[in-house]
């Protein structure tokens, strides 16, 4: 039971990530009218509001991911999978998150943070004059993202493990999303 639990606690935790994606698109709605607003309506352009718009962009991209993962979302290579038992969907599941996703998410998070922390001792800002002057808040979404998505990963490990064992079926025959 324990692991159902900590499994569910995990899995909340990628749909928050789903949830704050959801307000960035917002965000970014707001920003792109904004954007065309001035642009065609008063002759005006924002270089840093132009830029907002991929930088919010990248954040509900990447932080969208560990969503896609607990929901079952992200793409897969069904030619066999479909047909296959709840229990070799999760064998599957377990050995592809174990051998692919949990390693390069691991790799490429630790490697965001020399990433980010190099952009803020650096004081790294826009190229581009009028752009936007923190660039490692950007960067710093990146390894924030990665190491969620080893945490959705070690969600999916313990939802695989749960099905194995027969106790929980989350997110092989209906919507994760629902619990």
């Amino acid at each position: 039971m324990f692991l159902v639990s900590l499994e569910r606690t995990l899995g909340r935790y990628s749909l928050w990530l789903g949830k704050l994606s959801a307000v960035l698109l917002l965000l970014l709605l707001c920003n792109v009218f904004y954007d065309v607003l001035m642009r065609y309506a008063f002759n005006d352009v924002s270089i840093g509001m132009q830029e907002l718009e991929w930088h919010l962009y990248a954040a509900i991209f990447l932080l969208g991911i560990p969503f896609g993962l607990q929901t079952g979302g992200h793409v897969r290579v069904d030619l066999f999978y479909e047909r296959l038992s709840l229990r070799g969907k999760a064998w599957i599941d377990l050995v592809g998150t174990l051998v692919f996703l949990i390693p390069f998410s691991l790799l490429v998070g630790w490697y965001g943070v020399d990433f980010a922390r190099e952009a803020y001792e650096l004081g790294e800002t826009s190229g581009d004059p009028g752009g936007l002057p923190a660039r490692w808040i950007i960067k710093s979404v990146i390894p924030v993202a990665f190491f969620s998505i080893a945490i959705s990963g070690v969600g999916m490990i313990l939802r695989c493990i749960n099905a194995i064992r027969g106790v929980s079926s989350d997110g092989f025959d209906h919507d994760p999303i629902q619990h």
